[in-house]
């Protein structure tokens, strides 16, 4: 099928020599101030939990992409003579580049981080309503009903001639924000890429959305997406590389690699484990992919039926997403694993009742001695399919002073999503990003798979940078 029209208009000027762009993603967290360590980790798991529920709201009437993104940032310049520097969400939970315009107006905005102020864009073109990007805007309306929207003459709309008819405003929702925004065209630049004709979102009202998400899933108005039109070998293959932090603060401010085409891992150490995507009907933006099991120490626990596959209805998968921070598991799963991970654990360390309280984690355990703490494995769909985690993806340790000693503590990173029967409408997991920290995550579109291989993040950065350069 050939590529739409407003993505053969895109033009992309860079040399065919490029097989790779990098660029840093920065942690928001290195700029946001936490009263403790509880406070951080009670607002990161909310805030997880809210973003894999609130999705499911709407699911008698629309479908809404996740909340966006809230973790990892990227930035990049908009237009030129000047052009003016943009922070947004990188988001591969939805499909749309979109950031707020002057004059710009948040509603229940305050207190949240704001990346960026809003942009100026008198220099920027309108996306005409015949434009296929109008429609996909639009939720797939013909161009016909959104250029008599555009009140263009009935004679131009049956002649094709309403090129100066100017998209109408679209409503955007997330699963807890939404925003009202135009279409409109400029200049991209980032790093050595220099993109002309590039479609975004201008807001001038959202609501608790106070800042741009850059959407990296699978629509047709997404970056990767817009990229891979004229230059595949860079849209349709993009990986990054979460560095292990732990929330702490000199870990947090590193740049972690955001990879956009391939490059050389032969010397990058263990090679890629590959699951398949799954195709989701109600949500063809998302990232699915099919779970199996998950091992604690030498037990295996199968998946239930809806972490294995997709359903018509948009039900059942596991997201791999970049913009939650804490893996959501269905209640039957989630239990099983902590049961056995507390068989292991808790017969040794006494149970933090108090911090789970505080923090919306669990179980969490007083530390004592030396700690033995079962692996944890992922088993995905495939042959071989089976990611071993770090001990810090999934156990998070700290000093708890809340009573006026400061005692060592352990957390569990993983959360539960929910009763089984209730997560209908939309996937029955999510992978959060920092389960993958200590991965390099690659989405290889050309092949629909996803895959998982350990990196240092921090080095991985320095000697792709070194390379670059």
């Amino acid at each position: 099928m050939a590529p739409p029209l407003f993505l053969l208009c895109f033009m992309l000027c860079i040399s065919h020599a490029h097989q790779m762009i990098l660029l840093p993603l920065t942690h928001s967290v290195s700029k946001t101030q936490f009263n403790s360590t509880h406070h951080l980790l009670k607002s990161t798991s909310t805030r997880s939990a809210s973003r894999f529920h609130r999705q499911r709201q709407a699911q008698n009437s629309i479908s809404l992409p996740l909340s966006s993104g809230s973790d990892y940032t990227l930035s990049f310049n908009l237009g030129s003579h000047p052009s003016q520097s943009i922070t947004l969400y990188m988001d591969t939970g939805s499909d749309l580049v979109w950031f707020p315009c002057a004059p710009f107006e948040c509603i229940l905005c305050e207190g949240k981080f704001n990346a960026t102020k809003p942009l100026n864009i008198t220099r920027s073109r309108r996306v005409s309503c015949q434009s296929p990007a109008c429609s996909t805007a639009h939720s797939s309306m013909s161009s016909h009903d959104l250029c008599a929207i555009a009140r263009c003459p009935l004679d131009n709309i049956e002649t094709f001639d309403c090129s100066s008819s100017t998209c109408p405003p679209f409503y955007y929702a997330y699963g807890d924000g939404s925003f009202i925004a135009r279409l409109y065209r400029d200049s991209l630049s980032m790093s050595s890429l220099f993109l002309k004709n590039f479609t975004f979102g201008c807001a001038h009202t959202a609501l608790a959305e106070p800042t741009g998400v850059a959407g990296f899933g699978r629509g047709l108005l997404s970056l990767p997406a817009q990229l891979a039109t004229l230059f595949p070998n860079l849209g349709n293959r993009f990986s990054y590389c979460l560095v292990s932090h732990s929330f702490d603060k000199e870990r947090v401010r590193k740049p972690s690699p955001l990879i956009l085409g391939r490059y050389d891992d032969s010397g990058e150490g263990s090679e890629f484990v590959y699951t398949s995507m799954l195709r989701n009907p109600k949500h063809p933006y998302f990232y699915c992919v099919g779970l199996a099991g998950i091992s604690v120490g030498e037990r295996t626990i199968p998946a239930p039926d809806m972490l294995r596959r997709v359903n018509r209805r948009g039900d059942g998968g596991v997201v791999v997403d970049s913009g939650t921070t804490f893996t959501m598991l269905p209640v039957s799963l989630y239990n099983a694993v902590v049961r056995e991970f507390d068989r292991r654990v808790g017969r040794v360390q006494k149970r933090a009742s108090k911090v789970e309280e505080e923090t919306g984690l669990g179980p969490c355990y007083y530390l004592e001695g030396l700690v033995e703490v079962p692996t944890v494995t992922w088993h995905f769909l495939g042959n071989d399919s089976n990611v071993v985690l770090s001990r810090e993806n999934y156990f998070y340790e700290f000093l708890d002073g809340g009573d006026g000693i400061r005692r060592k503590v352990g957390c569990l990173m993983l959360m539960n999503g929910g009763d089984d029967t209730e997560l209908s409408g939309g996937p029955g997991a999510t992978l959060g990003n920092y389960q993958q920290q200590g991965f390099e995550v690659v989405y290889d579109l050309e092949n629909q798979r996803v895959g998982f291989a350990k990196r240092q993040c921090a080095s991985l950065w320095n000697s792709l940078n070194r390379d670059k350069s």
